[in-house]
This record gives C-alpha cells, sequence and structure tokens, in this order.
C-alpha cells in the first residue's frame, strides 16, 4: 500500500504555529503509523514571509495538490481575499473525492469555494459572528473543537487543529495510535466537550474544580461502576447544585453527556485493541448491556459496535 499524501497549503503570512502542526502531525515519524507523504504546498510562488517575520520556502505548487489523499488548510486570514486558483484547486480536488481539512479560520476558504454549502462547519469562537454572516448557507456551530461533513473537516482556533488532526489519525489508525502521537506532543489524546469550556472556564479557578479534575481521573478509572449525579456530587463532598454547576464549567457538558463521552471513548478502545466480546465490553464502560451499548455507539457513530471493531482488524 503507497503511502498516504497529505498536501498542507501554505501562505504568504501565515502563521508558523499554524503551519506546524500538519507538519508534526503528519510529518514527523510516529511508532506504528505509516510514513505519510508530507508536501507542503506554497499558494504564490516563491519566498513567503510568515506571520513572524521570517521566511518559508516550498518545495511544492497547488499543482501538487493532484493526487493528495488529505489537503490541509492551516487558518487563513479573515477577509483577504481568496486566489482563484486555490478556490479552483480545493473545488477539483473536492471533486475528486477528497478531504478537505480547513483549520481555524481555514473554514473561511472552504466557504468561499462553496464547499461548506449546506454543510456543519466550525472556526474560531471570536469569528464566528463574522463567519455566519457571510456563509448564511454554511451550519455553523461555534460551540465545538472541530466537526466533520462529509469530505470536509473543519476546526475551532489554534491548538484545536491538533485535536483535529489527532482525529484523523484516529479515524483511519485507530485510538491507541492516535494515543501514543498525543503522548509524544504531551497534548491529551481526545478533549471532551466544546470551545465554551475554554473560552469561559481556561483553568479550574477554584479549590473545588481542583478536586472535580481530580474526581474526573478516578471516574476514568471506573466508568464500569454505576454513576449518578448524586453519588458524584457527595463523592466531591459538594452540594448537587454546586456540583453541576462546577462540573459544567470545567467540563463544558453535563455529567451525563459528559459520561456518556467517556463511556463510549473506551468502548471505541476496547473494540479496537481487546479481545472482548460485547457483553464484556458493555460491563467494562459501563453500560451495563449489549442492548445499550450498541444503542448509544450507533447514535453517535452511525455504525454498530461490531463494524466498528472489524474496520480495525
Amino acid at each position: 500500500m503507497s503511502a498516504p499524501i497529505i498536501a498542507v497549503i501554505a501562505f504568504a503570512h501565515i502563521s508558523p504555529f499554524h503551519l506546524s502542526v500538519p507538519c508534526v502531525v503528519f510529518g514527523d515519524e510516529h511508532p506504528g503509523l505509516p510514513r505519510f507523504i508530507l508536501r507542503v504546498c506554497a499558494v504564490e510562488s516563491g519566498s513567503l514571509p510568515s506571520s513572524a517575520g521570517f521566511s518559508i520556502s516550498c518545495q511544492y505548487g497547488l499543482e501538487a495538490l493532484d493526487g493528495a489523499d488529505i489537503i490541509i488548510l492551516p487558518s487563513w486570514e479573515a477577509g483577504r481575499p481568496v486566489p482563484p486558483r486555490l478556490l479552483l484547486a480545493l473545488q477539483q480536488a473536492a471533486a475528486r473525492g477528497v478531504q478537505i481539512v480547513g483549520l481555524c479560520l481555514g473554514a473561511y476558504v472552504l466557504a468561499e469555494a462553496g464547499l461548506l454549502d449546506g454543510r456543519a462547519a466550525t472556526t474560531h469562537w471570536a469569528y464566528a459572528e463574522d463567519f455566519a454572516l457571510r456563509y448564511p448557507q454554511v451550519r455553523l456551530d461555534p460551540t465545538v473543537l472541530y466537526v466533520e461533513d462529509g469530505q470536509m473537516l473543519t476546526s475551532a482556533g489554534t491548538a484545536a487543529g491538533l485535536d483535529c488532526c489527532l482525529h484523523l489519525l484516529r479515524q483511519r489508525y485507530g485510538a491507541e495510535l492516535a494515543n501514543g502521537v498525543a503522548r509524544r506532543l504531551v497534548v491529551p489524546p481526545h478533549r471532551q466537550g466544546g470551545q465554551a469550556q475554554f473560552i469561559e472556564q481556561p483553568l479550574p479557578a477554584s479549590a473545588g474544580d481542583s478536586r472535580l479534575a481530580v474526581l474526573l481521573d478516578w471516574i476514568r478509572a471506573n466508568l464500569a461502576e454505576p454513576h449518578s449525579l448524586d453519588s458524584l456530587a457527595d463523592k466531591a463532598a459538594m452540594s448537587r447544585r454546586s456540583f453541576t454547576r462546577h462540573f459544567r464549567q470545567l467540563t463544558g457538558r453535563t455529567v451525563s453527556q459528559w459520561l456518556l463521552d467517556e463511556r463510549l471513548a473506551l468502548s471505541q478502545r476496547l473494540l479496537e485493541s481487546a479481545d472482548h466480546n460485547i457483553e464484556q465490553i458493555a460491563r467494562l464502560t459501563g453500560f451495563g448491556s449489549p442492548e445499550s451499548l450498541r444503542h448509544h455507539f450507533r447514535q453517535r457513530y452511525a455504525v454498530s459496535p461490531s463494524q466498528w471493531r472489524q474496520s480495525f482488524q
């Protein structure tokens, strides 16, 4: 099998951080993963000035998008006109069925090309209002870290680009290998919740929130046990009302939503890497019954647990 080709689009005044995100995920060698063919493709010819004051020299131009398996656009400058040749290249790639990724404000370019019309998408929360006014035909969701709709994948601001690229790895090669890359990069393998949790409350603001962070780690290690709002509030030594408020501030989710996310994530890992049968996985993840596991799994991922397992064998 030939190595996957990842084409990353660079342009004048690009942020070096945004450009580095797909390069470090797909350009570095990671144990267990295939070596990707990474092509950084310049929109303009010649040396490209970056936003940090140094220049970037690219070996490839937009013609190198041909043959790419995934095309990634790392951000953009809001309000900056998009060159027609870039729009055409993306439209042609979309017609070939290529997966196209817009990190942060890269969603503007995908929307300008008409590739997000009628689709769900996201972008940096600070630009959500402007984006919605410019592209009302896009179903913008400014609360999530990333969203995939068909062959289009968009992410929220800055560090969410890492979440998005790790999602691409997890989608193709499973949670364990993607988690290994995350560990090497010293980032969470999968951040639950959405942009809101980072906008309003980026760090625990009280001793109670720090106590909750410890509790979350304990719950993850004991997902097989039955958990309720009351039992967890008692364990945190907080009132039900105070626990609910602090939990929402810390995670951006309700207790039931967060528990479901964690149980589904664990079921994914067990299906990909363990020999447990569906009944055992349902018990280990706290779903209780295979029927409950199948219901929630299919509702979230549109495939059955068995189909998910087969795709990683």
